[in-house]
């Protein structure tokens, strides 16, 4: 069995683990646009130690090309975990990131997802440069 066998996908709309890509449908050859991911837009995702979002990968396959392109990776690593000290279990990262990108032609960009106890979830998005 392939890792690709093991990746679940969804609607966002109806689907808490499904990484959402928000950003521009057409853009301009060479032109800066933002990128955001998140998880959890319609339905919210837990946010707990038992419960959380690892991390998100975010990957960009220009048409026509061979390779796609690992563009940004974003960790969450306080999941309000006990540590030592007086305010043990206070802090919790939230699973979304932003950046900014350019491309050359169009294509599709790729978001992945690890949930600690559901596992991977992929999303996809297209866009042309106008």
């Amino acid at each position: 069995m392939s890792l690709s066998e093991r990746i679940q996908s969804a609607d966002w709309k109806a689907e808490k683990h499904v990484p959402v890509i928000d950003c521009p449908d057409s853009v301009k050859a060479d032109e800066l646009f933002e990128v955001k991911v998140s998880i959890g837009k319609e339905i919210a995702h837990p946010n707990t130690t038992e419960h959380h979002i690892k991390w998100i990968k975010v990957f960009f396959h220009p048409d026509g090309e061979k390779f796609t392109y690992d563009v940004a990776t974003f960790e969450f690593n306080a999941h309000g975990e006990a540590v030592a000290g007086p305010n043990q279990g206070s802090v919790w990262t939230h699973h979304a990131g932003n950046f900014w990108m350019k491309i050359k032609k169009s294509g599709t960009m790729y978001a992945l997802a690890y949930c600690n106890i559901h596992g991977l979830w992929e999303s996809s998005k297209k866009i042309t440069v106008a």
